[in-house]
C-alpha cells in the first residue's frame, strides 16, 4: 500500500466495544473503519461486499462457530487479513484458527498502540502472524503433542536453507498456498512471528538441525 488507508471491518456482538474500537482506530490517520457487524453472518456479508483489508473478529458471537466464519470470510474475500480480538485464549483454538489462515490473535486487553502496530504488521507482505495472548506459552514446543510434524520439519529445514516459498513448493511438489499454510501451522506451534524466528526456535528445541554457514541458496 502506498498512501492508501487500511480499510478495517469490525465484528463483535457488543455494540459499545465496536463503538470504542471505531473511535480508537479512526484516531489513526492511516486507518478507516468501513463498517461493523454483530455476528459472523454479518461479518461474512460485509466482507463479500466491501472486501476490507483487515477484519477484527471476536470469537464468541451468535451464529456459526468462529472457525466457520473465518473460512467463509476468506472464501468471499481472500485478501482480507483476519485478526482475532478476544478474551478467549484456548491454545487449541489459536492453533485451529492459525491453520485456517488468520493473521493475528490478540487478547482484548491489548493497548491501542499495540493493536495499531499489529494491523500495520499484517498489512506488510510476508508470512508473519501476530499473536499476543497470555497463555500462548502453552503452545511453545516441549511436549510431544506440540512438536511439528515430519512434513513441517522437512519444510522448515528448507526455510532454514533460505529457500523461497516458490522454491520450497517446487522441491516438495506442493503449491505455494500449501507452503504458506504449513508455515502458519509451524508459527502457531512454535510461538514464532517470522520465518527466521521459527527456524531459530526449531533449532533451539532440536526439532531441526542447524544449517552450515555459507550454504548455497
Amino acid at each position: 500500500m502506498t498512501g492508501a488507508r487500511v480499510r478495517i471491518l469490525l465484528a463483535d456482538d457488543h455494540a459499545i466495544l465496536r463503538e470504542t474500537l471505531r473511535e480508537c482506530l479512526e484516531a489513526e490517520e492511516d486507518f478507516e473503519v468501513v463498517a461493523d457487524g454483530a455476528d459472523g453472518a454479518q461479518a461474512t456479508a460485509l466482507s463479500a461486499r466491501l472486501r476490507p483489508d483487515v477484519l477484527l473478529l471476536d470469537v464468541e458471537m451468535p451464529g456459526a462457530p468462529v472457525g466457520v466464519t473465518v473460512q467463509r470470510v476468506l472464501e468471499v474475500s481472500p485478501r482480507t487479513r483476519i485478526i482475532i480480538l478476544s478474551m478467549h485464549e484456548s491454545p487449541d483454538l489459536v492453533r485451529e484458527l492459525l491453520a485456517l489462515g488468520i493473521r493475528g490473535y490478540l487478547n482484548k486487553r491489548v493497548s491501542r498502540h499495540h493493536l495499531a502496530s499489529v494491523i500495520r504488521g499484517v498489512m506488510r507482505e510476508g508470512d508473519e502472524v501476530q499473536i499476543s495472548v497470555s497463555q500462548f506459552a502453552a503452545l511453545a514446543p516441549g511436549g510431544q503433542d506440540n512438536r511439528i510434524s515430519p512434513r513441517e520439519r522437512e519444510l522448515l529445514t528448507l526455510v532454514a536453507q533460505a529457500l523461497s516459498n516458490r522454491q520450497i513448493a517446487v522441491r516438495l511438489s506442493i503449491t505455494e498456498g500449501t507452503v504458506k499454510r504449513h508455515l502458519r501451522n509451524i508459527f502457531g506451534k512454535l510461538g514464532a512471528v517470522s520465518r527466521i524466528d521459527a527456524v531459530n526456535k526449531a533449532v533451539a528445541a532440536s526439532l531441526i538441525a542447524p544449517q552450515p554457514a555459507g550454504r548455497e541458496r
